[in-house]
């Protein structure tokens, strides 16, 4: 343990994190994600919940001011009426982060997986909200 570091952030995300170069992606995967058939690197997060942990992470993780979205979200499956309001935690989290860039993208099921799997890392969590996948594109880390 240290100071000042969220306890839901382990050891293993802490690594990541810091290895994680300027517009390397991060995805934070629900319970329903593929994460271990697709991930390059697999982190998990059993028993934590995605909005606790995109909190945690934009503690210390500044989003890409530089492209146009830095976060993405999968899309609503077309036919599927299923309103996901996880996603407004999400924009209040990232609004009250300290990333300036707080555009947000929507992007199709499979379109998603594929932009997963080049991802640097998955993080598999204990999600239960319907399309609570988010991917988060790092930016420069300024002193």
């Amino acid at each position: 343990m240290l100071n000042g570091i969220p306890s839901i952030l382990s050891p293993e995300l802490l690594k990541i994190l810091m290895e994680m170069g300027h517009g390397d992606e991060l995805v934070i995967a629900d319970g329903n994600f593929p994460a271990a058939s697709i991930a390059q690197r697999l982190v998990r997060s059993d028993g934590n919940m995605v909005p606790e942990l995109l909190e945690a992470v934009l503690k210390f993780f500044p989003l890409d001011p530089y492209v146009d979205h830095p976060v993405a979200l999968m899309q609503v499956v077309p036919g599927d009426t299923y309103k996901p309001t996880i996603w407004e935690t999400y924009k209040a989290i990232i609004q009250k982060s300290d990333n300036k860039s707080k555009n947000i993208e929507n992007i199709e099921r499979f379109a998603f997986y594929e932009r997963a799997k080049k991802a640097y890392a998955v993080i598999a969590t204990s999600e239960t909200a319907l399309y609570a996948n988010i991917i988060l594109k790092k930016g420069v880390v300024k002193e």
